[in-house]
């Protein structure tokens, strides 16, 4: 049987704050459209941290560090992955297409390409696009996108919570592009 004990924090080899910000980044921006849940943005941002996440784009109502909500479950991932605040995700968006990303949103459409059938290149630059937890990403922003991708389910419910989406959906793009 394999010695299974479970590990300190000081032994699990983690980056410091300085060192996570000078360790090369995933090519991957995160866009939050209008987020309303504090503790979903907070997630976000620690799962960001964990897949070494360029940066993260705070639009519309989605509120911004520093707040006790946000760091509740962010666990400090605020102080390590770049953020910027946007009045618009129309702003933020245009930004990114500026800097040759390929605009990706995270909703079910008509036409979206399954998540585990999207050829993720390597060398890409991608931004993915996240909605509000009761309205999606908003229709505007879908137009302006150059795709959009959906996780398949196959259960009795129509979507996941956004930290739970945004999870899988930088874990499929982190274990595609890593070197």
């Amino acid at each position: 049987m394999v010695d299974m004990k479970k590990l300190a924090i000081d032994e699990l080899d983690r980056l410091s704050v300085e060192e996570f910000k000078k360790a090369k980044k995933l090519p991957v921006v995160v866009v939050l459209d209008n987020v309303r849940s504090l503790n979903n943005i907070g997630s976000v941002f620690r799962t960001a941290d964990a897949f070494l996440i360029e940066k993260i784009m705070l639009c519309g109502i989605t509120a911004k560090p520093p707040h006790r909500d946000i760091h509740k479950t962010a666990l400090g991932a605020t102080e390590s992955v770049k953020w910027e605040y946007f009045d618009t995700t129309a702003e933020a968006l245009q930004k990114l297409k500026e800097n040759n990303f390929t605009l990706l949103s995270i909703e079910q459409v008509k036409g979206s390409l399954h998540l585990n059938g999207m050829n993720i290149e390597k060398e890409g630059k991608y931004g993915l696009i996240f909605g509000n937890e009761v309205k999606g990403v908003a229709q505007e922003v879908i137009d302006q996108s150059d795709f959009c991708l959906e996780i398949p389910q196959h259960g009795t419910k129509h979507s996941l919570n956004i930290s739970v989406c945004a999870g899988i959906v930088l874990w499929e793009f982190f274990s595609k592009m890593q070197t």
